[in-house]
Parts: C-alpha cells; structure tokens; sequence
C-alpha cells in the first residue's frame, strides 16, 4: 500500500469574509465554550479559523479545540470575554486545497455498491470513478479511534444509512452515510452503505505515532483505485 502525503496548498484568506449566520457561543462547563453553526460548511470553516488564530498566537487561553457535525468545543477557556468576541469575527470560506493530503488506496467491491450506484443513477464504475475524483476533507472525529467524517461530495449524492444496520462491519470497510464518506479503522455494528474496503486500515489509527489518528481534522483525503 502506497501512503503519500503532499505539500499544503496556498489556502490563504481570501475576500469574502463573512459572520456565521445563526452562531451561537454557549458556556460547557466552568471552563469550556460550545460554538454552535448553522450548518456543517459554517462549523468547518469556524473550526479552521480558530486554528489559523491559534497559530498567530491570537488565542493564547485555549486549550483543546474539537470540532463535531455543526458545533465546535473550546475547551480550557482562560479568556472570559472570548465568547462575546467569536461572535463579531468575520470568518472566511473555508479554503479548499490547503493542508495535508492523504492519499488511501482503495478496493470498490462493497455489498451496497450496486444499491448506491442505482441511487446515484450510475453504474457502479461509475461510482468508483465520481468518489476517487472527489477530494475529500475529515471535517470532524468520532465513533471509534481514527474514524474521521469526511465531506466533499455534493449534495445530492448523499445517500441514506441502512434500514438495518449491520452486526459487524470489517475493518477497512469504506462507505456512505448522508452527507459523510468514512473508512472503519476496526471490525464493528454499522449501518453505513459499504462501497469498497482499504487493504491496510491499520494504519488508521496506531497509538504509537504521534499523532495515533492518520485522519485528523482538516486533513485533505483522496482516495485511490488499487489495482
């Protein structure tokens, strides 16, 4: 398995800055702050900012910055007038084709292959052809150690979960959920439509590099056919 990572892209700050529409900043906890965005774009973008202000040393009082669906956690918040200020900052788009790029080889052979090429109305070369042309981009973490929800495909190709989850789905196994692509790092229950399967998903996740999570987020993802 080939494993590549490129150069960051400009993905400076452009024109266009805009506030969030419907944020909210709410207290979590005695030290804690849960941005809440309008959509999944907004809490992207916001997450980005905070880290490109965090690297210019404009947010010395945070600790641990986690992004989630349409929220963003700041946790360890020394600043108490830092809430009233994320709620006047103009945050720019989100800029695509900045930071690192992961490429992860996969196999499209999935169980639910045929069932979302006929959602997409496609073949399911097809599939495997519009999916592997998409870059890809870990918006946020969770459900298990290295999963990473990766947005990039429109709108309208997102594809519902299973009526019936299934008990256990193997390790590597790549698929799609709404808006989401994902690879499972380990054999688990699941009940998204499974499109395919990465050779090698050990090296999703491994607790002893640092750091142990290979999608973490922002991180750019393309994936590739293998032969």
């Amino acid at each position: 398995m080939r494993m590549r990572r490129e150069p960051a892209g400009s993905g400076g700050r452009t024109g266009g800055d805009t506030r969030p529409a419907g944020l909210r900043v709410l207290p979590a906890g005695p030290d804690s702050l849960l941005v809440e965005c309008g959509s999944g774009e907004a809490a992207e973008a916001f997450h980005a900012e905070l880290l490109r202000r965090r690297a210019e040393g404009e947010l010395p009082a945070v600790g641990e910055i986690v992004p989630g669906a349409r929220t963003v956690l700041l946790d360890g918040v020394g600043d108490r007038t830092l809430a009233r200020r994320l709620l006047t900052w103009a945050v720019p788009p989100l800029p695509r084709g900045a930071g690192t790029a992961v490429e992860i080889p996969v196999v499209y052979d999935g169980p639910d292959l045929a069932e979302v090429a006929g959602a997409w109305g496609v073949d399911t070369a097809e599939v495997a052809r519009i999916h592997s042309g998409t870059e890809f981009r870990v918006a946020f973490c969770g459900f298990a150690p290295g999963f990473g929800y990766l947005t990039g495909l429109p709108g309208h190709l997102g594809v519902p979960r299973r009526a019936t989850p299934r008990t256990r789905v193997p390790a590597g196994a790549l698929a799609l959920a709404g808006p989401y692509t994902g690879v499972y790092p380990r054999a688990s229950p699941g009940g998204w439509q499974i499109v395919g399967h990465m050779p090698e998903p050990d090296t999703l996740w491994d607790p002893e590099r640092e750091p142990a999570a290979l999608l973490g987020p922002g991180v750019r993802v393309r994936f590739v056919e293998a032969g």
